[in-house]
């Protein structure tokens, strides 16, 4: 089956949303959505989820799921602003809870925050599947750049998350706690076993230098031959050597900070202190 795919893309964090529906039905998916965030006045705003919520209602659709590919360092999700609006379960992969474990300490998060993943409504492992009306996810653990990570495969489609760019971009960073660029040369050699035709839906763009607009669909058969840092059967110690150079050299991202407390938390905030207000934690030297 060939799913019904519309992209949002959001310029402020190069990250793109995806509403997945079943072209035979009404139920839909939405992989990866976006809450915006000021960090210099701590004030988020809905507008990216705002428009993915009125293509769903103007398309007639019924959200069945709400799917996050990873615990995302760059931007905080808009998951329960979604399931407000729409309803639908949230699913991300079972190994949220060693990320959980990490980050918790990182931010000592204390006893009061949970790490067994209970904020969310469904942990998914390898080989899962779950239907979307009459179309069949199947789940693939794809870790590397964080334990967490997943692959849905719906139909012809994947959503890799930050596993892969687009083929003039690369591979994700494997520097984060808990990331492995050996670990990451394997699952995507996961993902290039899917037929050639398959189409990839990455995470974000960056624009690669000489592209001059924006892109996010791209093929398994397009990744094998030409992704900048994988492809042409480069082989894994000579990926690893090239991935930890480069990771060696970026910053962290912009929105780090506030985007692991509240994605570790299924995208709520943490709890109100005593006076009412929400705190996010800035640990010094901790990252």
């Amino acid at each position: 089956m060939t799913p019904t795919i519309q992209a949002f893309f959001d310029e402020a964090t190069n990250t793109v949303t995806y509403v997945v529906s079943d072209p035979q039905g009404t139920s839909c998916a939405v992989i990866d959505s976006v809450l915006g965030f000021d960090y210099a006045s701590g004030r988020t705003d809905t507008r990216a989820a705002d428009a993915v919520i009125a293509h769903v209602r103007a398309q007639g659709l019924r959200l069945d799921w709400v799917l996050e590919t990873h615990v995302h360092a760059d931007h905080l999700s808009a998951a329960p602003y979604l399931q407000e609006a729409l309803g639908g379960q949230l699913g991300i992969g079972s190994q949220i809870t060693t990320v959980q474990e990490t980050f918790g300490k990182v931010f000592n998060e204390g006893t009061r925050f949970a790490r067994d993943g209970s904020q969310f409504d469904r942990l998914l492992q390898d080989g899962d599947s779950f239907m979307i009306g009459q179309m069949r996810a199947d789940v693939l653990h794809t870790p590397g750049h964080t334990p967490a990570c997943l692959t849905y495969v719906i139909g012809d489609a994947a959503f890799v998350g930050d596993t892969l760019f687009m083929p003039d971009f690369g591979t994700a960073r494997c520097d984060f706690p808990g990331g492995s660029a050996a670990t990451l040369y394997d699952s995507i050699q996961r993902i290039l076993t899917l037929p050639d035709a398959t189409r990839i839906f990455v995470g974000h763009d960056y624009k690669a230098p000489g592209r001059e607009d924006f892109a996010w669909e791209t093929t398994v058969g397009a990744q094998k031959a030409l992704n900048k840092h994988i492809g042409a059967g480069r082989p894994k110690a000579d990926f690893v050597t090239l991935r930890q150079a480069r990771d060696a050299t970026l910053p962290m991202p912009r929105l780090i900070i506030p985007s692991l407390q509240v994605n570790m938390r299924a995208g709520h905030m943490p709890e109100p202190e005593e006076n009412g207000a929400t705190f996010l934690k800035v640990p010094i030297n901790g990252l």
